[in-house]
């Protein structure tokens, strides 16, 4: 038997993309065959690429899920899991609705018989959902709980999700007997298949009825606004995103809901700028300061802390304050803070300070013109 996905990259089963890719990176490094002295590091090296692949793809990993992994790698040998083209289209906002899985749905129903359509009486998971918030640079360095609201569906509250009246009348769709389901058989390259679909009459319910819910028009779902809270943790860069599992769309016939994905942005910051977990500072220092050295503040995410500058420092030199970066996603340690020194050129000068600086040239052997250009000298210097 072969191992199961999520046991070859070490990850449970609801871990987010970000985490999955994380583990493939490490996995990567131990086995690549070019760096591992594992005899078999090249086979755990496809084992745990072919691993990613299918986890961080939103639709395989969902058919994974559904099936199990025996059943996906029986369908993948059969070149049915290489795409297909539903997609999630449909009606919500977040790209739901009742798009489904598509084509690849159709092409497990063809090679096992229902697959992860079938009859609707059966239970259905609820798909997956996608929303974003943004979080500012402080509250991804120090990580936060956010409470905020979404539009998702949710099972009619009038007619509890069955999308027709308690009094409607019922009687059993002619199309598939009450089975919800048709079967032809269909001659494909790998021999006489037999293909199962759900019926399209009664879309799987095996019964017909006489109105359907004024409400919900039949969908047995309505959109809702929803107020959840999320722990963004501290570390989180722009673009990753958390999962809740469970918080997306309902599931239908006792089926579990599917979850919510919640990209992260982090906004720019005034200060600092971003580089992975290391962050940028200009710090503007004045030119007595560069010239005999000085200790200067400089603003963290943690509070100011102390630098000292050594005498004759040039503008543009970069130093560094380790460990005052961004933490480390679910990880120990942070990043660290580059200062880059900007010299301020003075300009608005009094004359006592002109007189200052034409002796300073003087008495190093410089020439100057004070009146036509010494301080732009002085600033083209810097």
């Amino acid at each position: 038997m072969s191992e199961d996905f999520y046991d070859v990259l070490g990850v449970s089963r609801d871990a987010s993309e970000d985490e999955i890719k994380q583990a493939y990176r490490e996995k990567a490094r131990e086995y690549h065959p070019d760096v591992s002295d594992d005899p078999n590091a090249e086979e755990k090296f496809k084992k745990a690429k072919k691993a990613k692949e299918v986890l961080t793809d939103d639709e395989k990993r969902r058919m994974y899920d559904q099936v199990g992994h025996e059943r996906f790698e029986q369908a993948d040998k059969r070149g049915a899991t290489g795409g297909g083209g539903g997609g999630m289209g449909g009606g919500n906002p977040f790209g739901g609705g009742g798009g489904g899985m598509g084509g690849m749905n159709d092409i497990f129903e063809q090679f096992f018989g229902g697959g992860a359509g079938g009859n609707r009486n059966g239970p259905r998971q609820g798909q997956d959902l996608r929303t974003r918030m943004t979080v500012s640079l402080e509250a991804a360095y120090e990580g936060i709980t956010r409470e905020f609201s979404v539009t998702r569906p949710e099972a009619c509250p009038d007619c509890d999700g069955a999308g027709h009246p308690p009094e409607a009348d019922a009687e059993t769709c002619p199309e598939c007997n009450g089975q919800g389901q048709t079967t032809r058989v269909q001659q494909t390259p790998l021999g006489r298949v037999q293909q199962t679909q759900t019926c399209r009459r009664c879309e799987g319910e095996g019964t017909l009825y006489s109105e359907t819910c004024s409400t919900c028009g039949g969908d047995g779902r309505v959109q809702r606004e929803a107020t959840l809270q999320v722990d963004v943790p501290a570390g989180i860069r722009d673009g990753q995103s958390l999962r809740m599992s469970g918080e997306g769309a309902p599931g239908e016939n006792n089926g579990p809901n599917g979850d919510l994905l919640i990209e992260v942005g982090v906004e720019p910051h005034p200060d600092f700028e971003r580089d992975g977990d290391d962050l940028h500072y200009d710090a503007a220092v004045s030119f007595p300061k560069a010239v005999f050295g000085a200790t200067i503040e400089v603003p963290t995410l943690d509070g100011p802390v102390e630098m000292d500058l050594n005498a004759g420092t040039q503008s543009g030199e970069r130093l560094r304050l380790q460990g005052k970066g961004m933490p480390h996603l679910r990880g120990r340690g942070s990043g660290d803070l580059y200062v880059t020194v900007q010299v301020v050129t003075p300009t608005d000068l009094n004359e006592e300070q002109k007189e200052a600086l034409e002796a300073f040239a003087e008495a190093g052997g410089e020439e100057v013109d004070v009146e036509e250009g010494f301080f732009e000298k002085i600033k083209n210097s810097f």
